[in-house]
């Protein structure tokens, strides 16, 4: 008999969250069959038995993980059914785990009956307080923490912790706030920006006559949909911003920190922000320099189905050069200030095409104008290098002749 265990799957994950079983308790499994998808804050993760043989599932659905953690087991039917009488203790650990995981908000059963912020319901389960038994002193017969306190024996002062921002509101608003815990994704974004934050950061912006480009793209469009490929606009800004970051390498790099050195690359994966419902995605288009525009568009298609359909790889999201943000193809405003990837050096930001009036060997002519910006690094880059690279995109994006090449 064997366990499946969640198992330390790199890029830093010590947590997951069961998805989805694929199989049923009891089920027969071959060896190397998905049985279960587990999320990460990086992607979703297909985990496959290590034998063919017999399942019994440990965690359900829903369920939290940790490294090391025993989701399921996978033997005869004879040697489940002894495991079942005497479980070894290292088998059995995790799913008194989970017993204890599931037992620990036991005080919330008593929400009906008595009204009480987090905070105070732990104090009352260390205390060893039945809430059921106190007298609420607080707005609308709220439990406060110097009730609990009184009932337990303990001297009640005025010195009590200041309450949590979240408490407060919790105690003012009772029922009106609610709790939402964070998604795997939603957890990943947050540390991310936290990081990127730290980040000493300027931003570049300008406008691209896109007239050509728009043309271009409406021309072949109806010819690669026959093919089933989505024609847009990225492949070509994704060849156009390779060709700016050749002239202008420290773009397309990272910064070591601990070396105080930038490491320049020599090879071109262009991240791409996806939206999903459980928050932004980046997946990564690799050597995307020795790609044509048609198989550029074909990867951007099947990466954005992937990141809906959360069967994304971690592999397929992870070592980016340089990241681009879409925020036109929500239709989103003029400018903006996008947050940089860690561990890129820029972040490159594209606005909606718009109809535009502008002058071209001063005579007024109405176009389509682009706006983008370049969000970067300013321990590594100035602002007359990304001065640069948003000239050389403009220039490649604007040439007819560059654009019938790609």
């Amino acid at each position: 008999m064997k366990d499946i265990r969640f198992v330390d799957v790199g890029e830093g994950i010590t947590e997951g969250k069961i998805q989805k079983w694929l199989v049923k308790d009891g089920d027969s499994v071959k060896e190397d069959q998905s049985v279960v998808q587990v999320e990460t804050d990086k992607a979703v993760v297909n985990v496959p038995s290590p034998i063919t043989g017999t399942i019994k599932i440990n965690l359900k659905e829903g369920s939290t993980l940790h490294i090391g953690d025993t989701l399921a087991w996978i033997g005869t039917s004879d040697e489940l059914k002894s495991a079942a009488k005497g479980m070894p203790a290292q088998a059995a650990a995790p799913a008194a785990k989970q017993t204890v995981q599931q037992a620990a908000p036991a005080p919330k059963t008593q929400t009906k009956e008595t009204i009480a912020t987090p905070s105070v319901r732990k104090l009352a389960h260390d205390l060893n307080v039945d809430l059921s038994k106190v007298t609420g002193t607080g707005p609308n017969g709220r439990i406060v923490e110097n009730d609990v306190r009184a009932l337990a024996g303990q001297t009640v002062t005025q010195s009590a912790p200041a309450m949590k921002f979240s408490e407060v509101l919790e105690e003012q608003h009772g029922e009106e706030v609610e709790r939402e815990p964070m998604s795997m994704t939603r957890k990943a974004i947050a540390r991310n920006m936290e990081e990127s934050w730290k980040i000493p950061r300027a931003t570049h912006m300008d406008l691209i006559n896109a007239t050509e480009l728009w043309n271009i793209v409406a021309k072949e469009k109806p010819k690669l949909k026959e093919k089933d490929i989505h024609l847009t606009f990225l492949p070509f800004i994704m060849k156009a911003l390779i060709q700016a970051l050749k002239e202008n390498p420290h773009f397309n790099a990272s910064y070591d920190k601990e070396t105080q050195e930038i490491i320049v690359k020599k090879y071109y994966n262009i991240g791409l922000a996806v939206t999903s419902d459980d928050g932004l995605k980046v997946a990564v288009v690799k050597g995307a320099d020795k790609k044509s525009i048609v198989q550029i568009a074909k990867q951007i298609q099947d990466l954005a189905k992937k990141v809906q359909d959360k069967t994304i790889t971690i592999d397929e999201m992870k070592d980016t050069t340089i990241t681009i943000t879409n925020i036109g193809s929500l239709g989103g405003g003029f400018m903006a200030v996008p947050m940089i990837n860690p561990p890129d050096v820029a972040i490159i930001g594209i606005l909606s095409i718009r109809d535009w009036e502008f002058v071209i060997d001063g005579k007024p002519t109405v176009g389509k104008v682009m706006p983008f910006t370049i969000t970067f690094d300013h321990r590594v880059v100035d602002g007359a290098e990304a001065v640069k690279v948003g000239n050389a995109l403009k220039t490649y994006l604007e040439d007819p002749d560059f654009l019938e090449m790609l």
